[in-house]
């Protein structure tokens, strides 16, 4: 995220896949989704169970177990699934086929079983068919599981009826099932709300004027549930009118913080973070960042911090703590939690950023194709629940930032107009732009005009604008609200950025005033007002020239304001960086404006209490 030079949002790192031992199970533990019998292979045994199923794919896992007296040295299992249905990746064995007939052989630490032992291991797979034909060492596997079964199909997508101000009636087709259909549980924004044995239900515990989505599974007599069905959105009526997730409406303005996928490492900061600090109260959407684009799609960003990252009790949204073998963990889940506490609150995927942005060059060269890739990783039924939109953060179209673009003027128009094209009108689309305001900048490159009628907003990166990457200066703030007497750049400020796209054709409503919760210094500097000479960077914590707030606000706090933000001179360094007050008065700016609202970037340069959210809050209040 950045405006004319852009912070860098730091290096991925390789992780260590936690999660991933070996599993060591009673055989009564194995009464899963679609547990197979199996035969004899004297002195042990082999048990399949399907763990899970999600329509598009489902997980599997077999056990191995030492029946006999004597230790088991080595394994290795065989077994025949129909065509169509395949393993696609694997953990803790080391799984190959040839068409149909499929081989695990044990890890080198996963071999040895002594007498009553069991080893598990699991696999990710599509289609729809059972094993049969297994063999574990040669011999039949000696089959001691639940009979046969299979889990009940979706139930039909519902549809929402009697809606008022703090209820709706939801009804849905009944789901099928060998055994019978026992029940259904009713999910809302991804938790469950309830369990019936009807195939209607009203939830009479909503709030006016919010959106809120739904989806039914069904739950079989032998307590298996099916994939879920597909979503319905419901919105209660009420609420004075307002509409926080389309600005310019004569709703709420919206108030979005970037949440980054690294800062679980390092920074130590989690979901949880966002609701012990007061701050997810306070806001109306969240920009998850980021997901990468490569080879002209979007793909995952960081999956271990994504999806698979397991938390405790203490560190939960909930309090509840994840589990080894539930679909999803990570970052999304604990979203997903969030955003059961608070309804209404939205999540957006964003990608792209600083550090991958070249990828968008790619992707300008067939829009379709990669609208449609975003979509498909965006809708994964894992986690489809969790997000409202997608949010690109190209820096820059047709302009140079860590590399140069020459996509053309059209490129960013015919990219929001297949996302819009794809994604549909309810899903929200957004997008970050460079606040390079100056004569033949880089707002002067793009069409941003003609791409804001595909976007909901734009999330002008009105920060940034200066910085110690000129080492020796003139100081100046980094996130001005307007020119002042000395600016190193003419344009480089926040109301120069907005009247060019205002004037350009970009609707008020539709652009955000960003804020940074960070500041960036020099050092060697001697003069306490801007403009003064350094010798360098600040010294900084994860980067040289740059702070966050809560660790500046008592390590150098401000000492004067200039051009509607904070400055400060201790010792030899000097910084900029927004406090409350000067927040408060830029959204009051934002107000004068009719903008559609404000952003910042992002959550931990915060205080543990949210004290920079709040005072946004207050002040679009």
């Amino acid at each position: 995220m950045s405006s004319g030079t852009p912070r860098r949002p730091g290096r991925l790192r390789n992780r260590v896949l936690a999660g991933l031992t070996t599993l060591i199970l009673p055989l009564t533990a194995l009464v899963g989704l679609g547990a197979s019998p199996a035969q004899a292979a004297g002195g042990a045994t082999a048990s399949y169970t399907r763990t899970q199923d999600w329509g598009s794919g489902f997980e599997g896992k077999w056990t191995v177990k030492n029946t006999g007296t004597t230790a088991l040295n080595g394994w290795t299992l065989e077994w025949d699934f129909p065509s169509g249905t395949k393993v696609t990746s694997a953990w803790d064995a080391d799984v190959t086929n040839s068409g149909d007939h499929w081989t695990a052989k044990n890890k080198s630490w996963a071999g040895s079983l002594a007498p009553g032992a069991t080893v598990s291991f699991g696999f990710n797979g599509t289609g729809s068919g059972s094993p049969a034909g297994c063999k574990l060492n040669g011999g039949s596997c000696d089959g001691t599981t639940t009979p046969g079964d299979t889990p009940p199909t979706a139930p039909g997508t519902p549809t929402a009826s009697a809606i008022t101000d703090t209820s709706a009636k939801l009804s849905w087709g009944a789901a099928s099932d060998d055994k019978g259909v026992k029940n259904y549980d009713v999910l809302r924004d991804g938790a469950k709300v309830a369990t019936v044995t009807t195939t209607s239900y009203t939830d009479s515990s909503l709030k006016a004027g919010t959106d809120y989505s739904y989806t039914v599974q069904a739950r079989d007599t032998a307590d298996q549930t099916g994939p879920v069905s597909g979503a319905v959105k419901v919105r209660t009526t009420g609420g004075g009118g307002t509409d926080p997730g389309n600005p310019g409406t004569g709703g709420d303005k919206v108030k979005l913080g970037y949440f980054t996928e690294w800062g679980v490492y390092d920074r130590n900061y989690h979901v949880k973070n966002l609701e012990t600090s007061g701050s997810a109260g306070k806001i109306t959407h969240i920009n998850y960042s980021f997901g990468n684009v490569t080879g002209g799609k979007c793909v995952m960003g960081d999956s271990y911090a994504a999806t698979d990252k397991a938390y405790t009790a203490d560190q939960s949204v909930d309090g509840v703590a994840d589990t080894w073998d539930q679909p999803l963990r990570g970052n999304f889940n604990q979203l997903r939690k969030l955003k059961a506490k608070h309804p209404g609150l939205k999540v957006l995927w964003s990608f792209g950023g600083w550090t991958w942005s070249g990828g968008f060059t790619d992707a300008a060269k067939n829009p379709t194709a990669f609208a449609q890739s975003c979509k498909q990783l965006v809708e994964d039924p894992r986690w489809a629940d969790v997000f409202d939109g997608i949010d690109i953060d190209w820096e820059y179209p047709n302009a140079c930032g860590l590399s140069c673009d020459t996509s053309g003027p059209a490129a960013l128009k015919n990219l929001a107009s297949a996302l819009r094209t794809t994604f549909g009108k309810d899903y929200l689309v957004t997008a970050a732009i460079t606040a390079d305001g100056s004569a033949g900048g880089k707002i002067d490159a793009a069409d941003y005009a003609g791409a804001s009628q595909s976007f909901d907003w734009y999330n002008v990166m009105t920060y940034d604008f200066f910085g110690a990457w000129a080492a020796q200066g003139p100081t100046a703030p980094h996130s001005p609200l307007t020119s002042y007497n000395g600016i190193p750049t003419a344009g480089f400020n926040s109301a120069d950025a907005i009247a060019k796209l205002k004037a350009q054709g970009v609707p008020a409503a539709k652009l955000l005033l960003g804020i940074g919760f960070y500041g960036r210094g020099w050092t060697g500097v001697t003069q306490d007002a801007p403009g003064g000479t350094a010798t360098g960077p600040a010294p900084g914590k994860y980067e040289q020239g740059i702070e966050d707030y809560k660790v500046l606000k008592t390590s150098c706090p401000a000492t004067g304001t200039i051009a509607g933000t904070a400055y400060a001179h201790c010792g030899t360094q000097w910084w900029s960086y927004d406090t409350p007050a000067t927040i408060k008065s830029k959204m009051a700016w934002a107000k004068s404006q009719n903008l559609g609202g404000a952003f910042f970037w992002e959550f931990s340069g915060d205080t543990s209490n949210g004290e920079l959210v709040t005072a946004i809050n207050d002040g679009l209040k």
